[in-house]
């Protein structure tokens, strides 16, 4: 179906940083539903929805459907779509990038992503289905940890009085470019499990099973979590060498308790809170007891203190370490490890 004018899409005009109206609102959710703005339909032109358009320009100077891992190609070639128009890479949006974004939105074989007309009915469908599970193959709190820190236990954004934003949950990483292209966007997790994929756009199928799909999202998020647990904490090749050093290289610990407990794999918050805290102060405290890194600040992580995390090699199971490589590597995965224990706290 061909898809009307585009509201932004008229000769000679050019929006930017700073415009305020119904067509920068028209535009933030089509840069929305091409997998471009992490979030915001609120009609301000601001900082992010720059970010936006020059991840998009990028994509149509360079995106040839390649993933940056192993996940396979995608559907289309963005710069397909280029056809000469976009030349270079900025913030604004002129009469030649609006006819690329108006070909890529009226292209079936270009894959949109979904909202909700009830966004707050789809999230609650979330932790229905994840209470109603007799048993899963990972702990449930940390599973519940792990989506507050991912999503805030969202699939869908819930639209506010200034925000209509009612998209799927969406993240975006730009991790290999640096300082020289931070625009550019390598790779996008989704929905409450933020799913990660690393070529865009996500293909037909995709769309269906981890997005339309809150439930086999979560399904997914449960299957890495355990894959990190079984393959990643004693990994001959990288394995977690925070484990290795605060408990060895033992067999793994499913649990402090035995399969037959009423508590095995459900009392994990008791556990984080018989386990001690400890502060993690940026710049000072090391991973581990001998570790050479340190906790720093990183474009993803810029926090004051943390205070009263639960000492991790006292809780009693391996979860903790498994958590750590579920979203990142190096420094952050650290961090991370950190909240999501906090969040464990108060599950």
């Amino acid at each position: 179906m061909v898809m009307p004018p585009l509201s932004y899409r008229q000769p000679g005009l050019i929006l930017r940083q700073g415009a305020k109206d119904l067509q920068v609102r028209d535009l933030q959710r089509d840069l929305r539903s091409l997998g471009y703005l992490r979030r915001g339909i609120n009609g301000t032109f601001g900082a992010v929805t720059v970010l936006a358009v020059k991840a998009l320009r990028h994509d149509l100077l360079t995106n040839k459907g390649a993933s940056t891992a192993s996940d396979g190609n995608a559907p289309v070639r963005v710069m397909d779509y280029n056809r000469g128009r976009v030349t270079a890479v900025n913030g604004q949006v002129d009469e030649q990038l609006a006819a690329c974004i108006s070909d890529i939105l009226d292209d079936p074989a270009f894959p949109k992503l979904p909202h909700a007309q009830d966004p707050v009915q789809e999230n609650r469908k979330i932790s229905e289905q994840i209470a109603a599970m007799p048993r899963a193959a990972v702990p449930i709190p940390f599973l519940l940890a792990i989506l507050k820190q991912e999503s805030g236990m969202m699939h869908y954004r819930v639209p506010s009085v200034t925000d209509e934003d009612n998209f799927i949950v969406v993240g975006l990483d730009r991790n290999a470019q640096g300082a020289v292209k931070p625009y550019a966007i390598t790779s996008r997790g989704y929905g409450a499990g933020q799913y990660t994929l690393f070529h865009h756009p996500p293909r037909a199928e995709e769309v269906q099973q981890i997005m339309l799909d809150a439930t086999g999202n979560v399904l997914k998020a449960i299957e890495e979590l355990k894959g990190k647990f079984d393959h990643f904490i004693l990994s001959k090749k990288s394995g977690a060498d925070d484990r290795v050093a605060e408990v060895g290289n033992g067999p793994l610990l499913t649990c402090r308790y035995a399969p037959g407990d009423p508590r095995y794999m459900k009392d994990c918050r008791a556990c984080a809170l018989n386990a001690g805290a400890q502060s993690i102060v940026p710049g000072a405290t090391p991973f581990y007891a001998g570790s050479s890194g340190v906790y720093r600040t990183t474009q993803y992580y810029n926090p004051a203190p943390f205070k009263k995390v639960p000492v991790r090699k006292n809780i009693g199971c391996d979860w903790p370490y498994a958590v750590r490589r579920y979203n990142g590597s190096g420094v952050n995965s650290f961090w991370y490890q950190g909240k999501v224990l906090v969040n464990l706290l108060g599950d």
